[in-house]
């Protein structure tokens, strides 16, 4: 594995040039942007060269932004005149100038001002330092932020401390960069975008180049570079088609003469041959001709009125960006830029040499493009820093594999300080650091490699974009800790499993549980009202996006593209002054943990309750098993790839789709057992103690429910052994020990997010039980509902799912206390309007969900099927409607629908979802978990309604008395299905997973009157 790692990851920052000087250690003066405070909420400093109160080259001004803020929340300004502070803005009064001490500066101005019309305070700080300004104003509810910024431009350096500001997100960077993205002009979100790209921000760097790509127009360079840009971040990311038909469409732009893009583009070509770990393919890109580059001589004749094609090719550009990029007015010239990118293509091909273990060739390019590089401005652009430290990286690699060990720390520790000074808490710094433990461990050094692993994951929570980075280069690690026979191995694993990026659905359930915290009403309005104009700027955004892309706007496409800037702008700045008001509010300044401690968990755990998490890595997987008292870190018997095998060839035995029909296989009970055995074969002992199992899983274990897997071997001998008699029916599974046999089991996308659930309280609605379903049988499509072929054809309406479970719940919760929507009424536009869907605890959903594609050339779109209803009604409730209903359940159930999907990224963003889209069970789950359910019933795959199942299932589980635990209905529901020979195959009884904590009861105690407790039928334990 370490022959391959290479600097395919670190050499994929290549690419951009920022034309700045490399700044001095920890000077804010030469930087384009600066974070502002060391942790609490991301707030950031950005250049703003449009600020209308610069008057010199000598003067600099900064727009403030932080998370979940939409504008920007302030301004710095940096001034060679003094400037006055009480100017009053149009709408507010402003008290007397007064005195403020700011920590690490002393004694400032301050005035404080307020908007009456917005129920908003300002403030605005001034010092003087000789012949330099300093102003810094904006909302009070970001002070500490203002603060921070202030003293960090008076010192020249950032500043340590805690910007304690309202969030409504947690660890969402790359939906913090889509807002400062936003607030900032092409030309500075380009150079932002290549500043996060050099340091290894690439979900962030991502971020700005779509919001580029949203509003070039039709300028064909900046849209080339845009394109190409985006393909390399999506390289970056894992997604190697995606970037194939970026770098395509980017090509099909560029001029086979222009010398900057085409050498741009044979870069990234490469870097993304070396992503997918195919140095030969990489070698074959960098060999392809390049064209010339425009020299001082052609400059020259250009100015006798020679114009060739490379600088016709700058002149012709349709913006001033472009012409920026084309170097006619940028500080590097095209052919410097060509130069630095000649030298970025010498030393990928050293890495790719490296990798094909050519090592007098690797060596021999690696020294050459370094002085190529220094070459460039003697090495002081802004670029020559990071590449400077990846081709040291790769000398590292080299040395290493000669066996210099004393050389490759050597190399090591330079990337690393070159790194320190010019990219500081970026996952540039912190993948070299990784780097280097892994090579220390290489090396013998386990103690030094653990400390340094341990450092990088500590590092890693206030890292933005460190979780992403860090997902591939801690397998060593891990490696590692499993060998170590101490105690605290298993809590450095549970650190490190927690530093990589966490799944959309996390982040959801921690909004829900500070949306569902205590506090006061007007908090949790503000808070409520903040969500929704946040997810409003997100499709506005889309909208704005969709106008810009079309291309020939007519006069009313321009006139909606204006109207839909400004309603941008309006709930921009709405945002922005939400957020100040909900910082007046305690419980919501402080951000909520991403990560949680070991020893927290186990402190949250109830006796009988285990979690168990698995972390899948490219080449193993690993397992954590904790209990209340104990905590276990072990290698399984699988990896990646082979769990993926199990998983599909389990899935196929369970249901798959032959001509449209579904079809069930005899179980696969052989290879069930061995993968039991694999993944959790050395906790087997412990599980017999173990009555609620939290899982945690990944990659491809997130397809396929635990409770499925055969965790006794002598039952499965017991079955092959029955198959042997004549007449044996090999559909009969009764005798198997199943894991979720007697065992209740939850599932959870982080163990932040499960405790979160677990804290939050029960849903303070009156009434009990709402069923949904049976939809209307349309004679035909309606005609607005058919917008393009990727719609859903007339069948999907033709047979809905029988009301019999639905009409089992009225029954159950008595009436008055439930209702039942079903028919016409069950439509799409009734529930959206419904105000009244927060009065009930549990909703349940007996509808076809569709989360797949009607063609495999559609994207999918999750929804669940309704009646038509009324204008603009489609038959669909939408993941980005679901999303719009507002819920106070404890309980949402999906029945009779693949509901355990994933949502595209586009289907994200249609919801107003900044972050998600191809995460863990982010489909329906995560929608109803946005609109307010605690916890969500969901199925890996349709359950059939064949011997009465689903609604034995359903009606076992609505059949919980109050108080019993959600996943102790389930399991006893199940267990009579395992238990009868017509449904003991796992299609029927397994489907179902509790998405939350399933030892919360489906209705708290005391909810039902006695007579209607004791009438419920007593279940088996």
């Amino acid at each position: 594995m370490r022959r391959t790692l290479a600097a395919a990851l670190a050499a994929s920052a290549l690419g951009g040039m920022v034309a700045t000087p490399a700044p001095a250690a920890d000077s804010v003066a030469t930087r384009d942007s600066f974070r502002i405070g060391s942790d609490g909420v991301s707030c950031s400093a950005q250049f703003n060269a449009l600020d209308k109160r610069l008057g010199t080259m000598f003067d600099r001004a900064y727009a403030l932004t932080c998370r979940d803020a939409a504008a920007p929340v302030g301004a710095a300004l940096v001034l060679r005149r003094a400037i006055a502070l009480p100017v009053v803005m149009a709408g507010q009064e402003c008290a007397p100038e007064a005195s403020a001490v700011v920590a690490g500066i002393g004694a400032v101005r301050m005035i404080r001002c307020h908007d009456r019309a917005a129920s908003l305070d300002y403030l605005r700080y001034g010092i003087d330092r000789g012949a330099k300004h300093y102003v810094v104003e904006g909302l009070a509810g970001y002070d500490s932020a203002l603060r921070l910024a202030l003293a960090s431009l008076v010192n020249d350096r950032p500043q340590p401390g805690t910007v304690r500001v309202a969030t409504t997100e947690v660890s969402d960077l790359a939906a913090f960069a889509s807002i400062q993205a936003g607030a900032l002009d092409t030309g500075s979100a380009r150079i932002e975008g290549y500043l996060r790209n050099n340091g290894g921000r690439y979900a962030e760097s991502a971020e700005f180049f779509d919001s580029i790509a949203e509003r070039q127009g039709n300028d064909a360079v900046l849209k080339a570079e845009t394109w190409a840009n985006q393909g390399l971040q999506q390289s970056n990311l894992g997604n190697a088609a995606a970037a194939r038909g970026l770098f395509d469409k980017a090509q099909a732009l560029i001029s086979p003469s222009d010398p900057v893009l085409m050498r741009l583009l044979r870069n990234y070509r490469a870097i993304a041959e070396l992503n997918r770990q195919q140095p030969s393919d990489a070698l074959v890109r960098l060999a392809e001709p390049m064209p010339e580059v425009v020299r001082d001589d052609d400059r020259d004749a250009l100015g006798r009125g020679l114009i060739n094609e490379p600088v016709s090719l700058e002149l012709n550009s349709d913006s001033a960006d472009a012409r920026r990029l084309r170097a006619l007015d940028s500080a590097l010239t095209p052919a410097e830029r060509s130069d630095v990118l000649d030298g970025q293509a010498l030393a990928l091909t050293g890495t790719a040499h490296r990798q094909l273990k050519r090592y007098a060739e690797a060596e021999r390019e690696l020294a050459e493009a370094g002085r190529r590089i220094r070459g460039v401005r003697e090495g002081t652009i802004e670029s020559a820093s990071w590449m400077l430290s990846d081709i040291a990286q790769e000398q590292a690699l080299l040395a290493e594999d000669r066996g210099d060990g004393m050389g490759a720390r050597a190399r090591y520790d330079e990337a690393i300080a070159i790194l320190e000074k010019s990219l500081p808490d970026s996952p540039a710094l912190l993948s070299a650091r990784a780097r280097k433990a892994s090579m220390l461990g290489r090396l013998g050094d386990r103690a030094g490699a653990r400390a340094l692993f341990r450092d990088v994951v500590a590092q890693a929570s206030s890292v933005p974009d460190g979780g992403s980075t860090l997902r591939g280069l801690l397998e060593p690690y891990l490696a590692m800790l499993a060998d170590a026979p101490d105690a605290a191995a298993a809590g450095e694993a549970f650190a490190a499993a927690q530093a990589r990026q966490r799944p959309g659905v996390a982040q959801t359930q921690a909004v829900l549980a500070r949306q569902f915290s205590e506090g006061s009403d007007e908090a949790s309005a503000l808070f409520r009202l903040s969500l929704a104009r946040t997810r409003e700027i997100a499709r506005a955004q889309q909208e704005v996006a969709d106008l810009q892309a079309r291309p020939q706007p007519t006069a009313a496409v321009l006139q909606s593209v204006a109207a839909a800037q400004s309603n941008l702008a309006a709930l921009r700045a709405e945002q922005t002054g939400l957020q100040a008001r909900l910082s007046a509010f305690p419980r919501y300044q402080a951000l909520s943990r991403s990560q949680v401690d070991l020893t927290e968990l186990q402190q949250r755990l109830k006796p009988g309750e285990a979690y168990w998490q698995l972390i899948d890595t490219a080449s193993r997987d690993y397992a954590l098993f904790v209990t209340p008292t104990s905590a276990r870190l072990y290698r399984t018997g699988s990896d990646r790839a082979g769990l993926a095998d199990d998983v599909r060839a389990l899935r196929d035995t369970i249901a798959r789709t032959d001509q449209g029909q579904v079809v069930t296989d005899p179980f696969d009970v052989a290879r069930s057992a061995a993968l039991f055995t694999r993944l959790m074969g050395p906790i087997a002992p412990a599980l017999g103690q173990v009555s609620h199992l939290i899982v945690e899983p990944d990659g491809a274990l997130l397809q396929l429910p635990v409770s499925v897997l055969v965790s006794d071997p002598a039952t499965l001998a017991a079955y092959q052994a029955r198959q042997r008699l004549p007449g044996a029916d090999e559909y009969d599974y009764r005798g198997i020990a199943w894991l979720g046999r007697g065992r209740e089991i939850s599932t959870a996308v982080s163990a932040r997010s499960f405790l979160d659930v677990r804290a939050i309280a029960a849903s303070k609605a009156h009434r009990l039980y709402l069923g949904l379903g049976d939809n209307a049988v349309p004679g035909a499509l309606p005609v607005a509902a058919v917008t393009d072929e990727c719609e859903w054809p007339l069948s999907a309406w033709q047979a809905p799912i029988s009301p019999a479970e639905l009409k089992l719940g009225e029954r159950r919760f008595g009436p008055g206390r439930s209702e039942l929507i079903t028919g016409a009424a069950f439509s799409d536009t009734a529930l959206l309007s419904d105000r009244e869907l927060g009065d009930f605890r549990v909703l349940h959903f007996a509808t076809h969900g569709l989360v797949t594609a009607p063609r495999p050339d559609c994207p999918p779109r999750p929804a669940l099927l309704t009646s038509f209803g009324g204008a603009g009604s489609d038959g669909l409730l939408s993941f980005k409607e679901i999303f719009d209903l507002h819920l106070d359940a404890d309980v949402v159930i999906l029945s009779a629908c693949d509901t355990a999907g994933l949502a595209t990224i586009a289907a994200s963003r249609e919801a107003g979802v900044t972050s998600g889209g191809n995460y863990a069970l982010d489909g329906l789950v995560r929608a109803f978990v946005g609109a307010g359910a605690r916890s969500v019933v969901a199925s890996h795959w349709p359950v059939p309604d064949d011997y009465g199942a689903t609604g034995r299932l359903m009606g076992g589980l609505l059949g919980a008395k109050p108080g019993e635990p959600l996943a102790a209905a389930l399991r006893d529901a199940q267990a009579g299905l395992m238990d009868d020979p017509k449904t003991s195959h796992p299609f029927y009884w397994a489907a179902f997973i509790i998405l939350g904590d399933g030892a919360k009861p489906l209705l708290p105690a005391g909810s039902l009157p006695p007579q209607q407790v004791a009438s419920l039928p007593e279940r088996r334990r």
